[in-house]
């Protein structure tokens, strides 16, 4: 065999094995988001649609220093502000790190939604909600909720809801979109969740314990019940 000959060879190899290396990156990305869509299908609203519970699970993003909230966690709490002001939830879980280096999130988020009229007793604060499927496992084992709605962006609800409903929560999304309008970061943002589903599927088959385990408490129950 000539060398031009074993080098179309070897050529050859390195493309089939690019070809494959490829295909099995575009599946190891597709089918999580294949099955994040199945899961979520029905089951994304607008405001106006969301179905009565008596529980909706708002997810953190990122808080200011000053204890502000982000125009992207303003919106998703102005959004469960709402859904207690029309009466189709009773109580609020605002789930996220409140560690000093996290700007003490869930405690700024509640100090958020009493400023905008909802009553501090109807605010249940998970500051083991590290992400999103840490909120969902401890929305279930450790404060016994097994069906709510979900608070977040749009882009983000196909794996919230898929993540909850895996674990047992029979979850609907809510979703803000109000912030897209003014954010650059918000296509960016969504393309995030294809990697994100791959983790979300990995945690799920792994049955990872959450970063914080604490529990059971009975924290909604007492709200429900105020």
């Amino acid at each position: 065999m000539t060398r031009a000959a074993r080098g179309a060879r070897t050529g050859l190899r390195i493309l089939i094995a690019v070809v494959c290396l490829s295909a099995l990156g575009a599946g190891v990305i597709a089918a999580p988001a294949m099955w994040v869509r199945w899961m979520a299908h029905g089951r994304i609203q607008t405001p106006a649609r969301a179905p009565a519970r008596d529980v909706a699970i708002i997810f953190g993003a990122e808080m200011y220093p000053s204890g502000r909230p982000s125009p992207y966690l303003r919106a998703r709490l102005d959004l469960g502000a709402a859904l207690v002001a029309e009466g189709r939830v009773k109580v609020l879980i605002v789930s996220g790190d409140n560690a000093d280096a996290h700007h003490r999130e869930t405690s700024n988020m509640k100090d958020y939604l009493v400023s905008v009229g909802v009553p501090a007793a109807r605010i249940v604060e998970d500051p083991g909600g590290l992400d999103t499927y840490d909120t969902c496992v401890r929305a279930r084992d450790v404060f016994g909720v097994t069906s709510a709605l979900l608070v977040s962006q749009r882009y983000h609800l196909p794996r919230a809801v898929a993540t909850c409903r895996a674990v047992g929560v029979d979850a609907v999304g809510v979703g803000d979109v109000t912030v897209r309008r003014s954010s650059r970061y918000w296509d960016g943002f969504a393309r995030r969740e294809l990697a994100a589903n791959v983790k979300m599927v990995w945690d799920l088959l792994t049955h990872r314990s959450p970063a914080v385990v604490d529990g059971p408490s009975d924290a909604v129950g007492t709200a429900l019940r105020s």
